[in-house]
């Protein structure tokens, strides 16, 4: 809640007056302030916005961080280096084993575009430590080729990422790393949707089945199969038909239990759905249609009844599928 964020945010302030003094925090209720928020082109709440060297022009948007140790370490990698630098297997043993996750980039030079690509990726993702090698040793060590990135998870390596030739750009990989604090598919309830929406993947394919169905496990294997295949793409998201609390998701996407297992496609930014054209949730056709959906060939599905003039004119709220989105989540 933007209370939460409030007293986060606060307590970023606190513990980074003595560290960093020259780093200021500051609060503004925009609500009186409307040549500010015009100015700064301010529309959710809450907006943390970084001023650099004393100058209004072009600030930098602070998405998605709620925690007050990432507010400290996103603030950290904008005026200092944004990765550490590895120069052994013990330094690199450390940080893998230091939490939950670990990124560390491995390089045969530490100055070039990849090196560059990384570093600005590191700044963007302050919920995971990142580190940066060329030394030959801790190649050889973890067996890895000169410029990959390697996810680490609980101690693991669980994703190599090829670095070269600009392959990848800072927004993808983003978005790639920052599905690691998420599940392979993750249960949709009150408690995760936070998790979801802060993930920069704007794609989302919702798999809708009740968990004590006889043909559950095999679907959710599948489904975790094909997951697996577009990390970063897609957001692989299930929902529990028979928890009665996912009832408005439910009602935009008009699914009634008549029609589940059913797979749906979501993009955020459009709010454009997408229904998969078979009925079987396999591997094959879980693929087959976020392939065609990647490539622009998906049919859009459900088409929205039009937003009425009047919906915000009551206490209770006239919710459609066009607007459904932007006012729940």
């Amino acid at each position: 809640s933007s209370q939460n964020l409030s007293e986060e945010f606060a307590e970023a302030a606190r513990q980074l007056k003595k560290e960093a003094p020259r780093i200021q925090f500051g609060k503004i209720d925009v609500t009186h302030q409307h040549d500010l928020r015009k100015e700064f082109n301010i529309q959710a709440f809450p907006t943390v916005k970084f001023f650099v060297n004393g100058s209004r022009e072009d600030p930098i948007d602070c998405k998605g961080v709620r925690k007050a140790s990432a507010f400290i370490t996103w603030v950290k990698r904008r005026t200092g280096p944004s990765t550490v630098l590895i120069n052994s297997t013990d330094q690199a043993e450390a940080m893998i084993k230091a939490g939950e996750l670990a990124v560390i980039g491995f390089f045969r030079e530490l100055h070039n575009d990849s090196v560059e690509v990384f570093c600005e990726t590191a700044r963007d993702v302050p919920e995971m430590p990142f580190g940066m090698t060329a030394s030959e040793d801790v190649c050889a060590h973890y067996g890895v080729q000169r410029n990959f990135l390697v996810v680490f998870k609980e101690g693991k390596p669980v994703h190599n990422e090829v670095l070269e030739d600009g392959r990848q750009s800072k927004l993808g990989l983003t978005r790639l790393i920052k599905t690691f604090t998420l599940d392979l598919v993750t249960e949709y309830n009150i408690e995760t949707s936070v998790k979801i929406f802060d993930v920069p993947v704007e794609n989302h394919i919702l798999l809708f089945t009740p968990m004590n169905s006889e043909t559950f496990n095999e679907i959710y294997e599948n489904y975790q199969s094909a997951a697996a295949q577009f990390r970063g793409k897609i957001l692989f998201v299930w929902v529990d038909t028979n928890e009665a609390r996912n009832g408005r998701i439910f009602e935009y996407f008009r699914i009634r239990d008549i029609d589940v297992p059913a797979v749906r496609i979501l993009n955020l930014t459009s709010e454009a759905r997408y229904k998969m054209p078979a009925d079987e949730v396999t591997v094959e056709n879980l693929k087959e249609f976020c392939q065609s959906y990647l490539h622009g060939k998906a049919k859009q599905h459900l088409p929205s009844e039009e937003i009425p003039q009047d919906w915000d004119k009551m206490p209770v709220k006239v919710l459609v599928g066009k607007n459904f989105n932007s006012i729940i989540f």
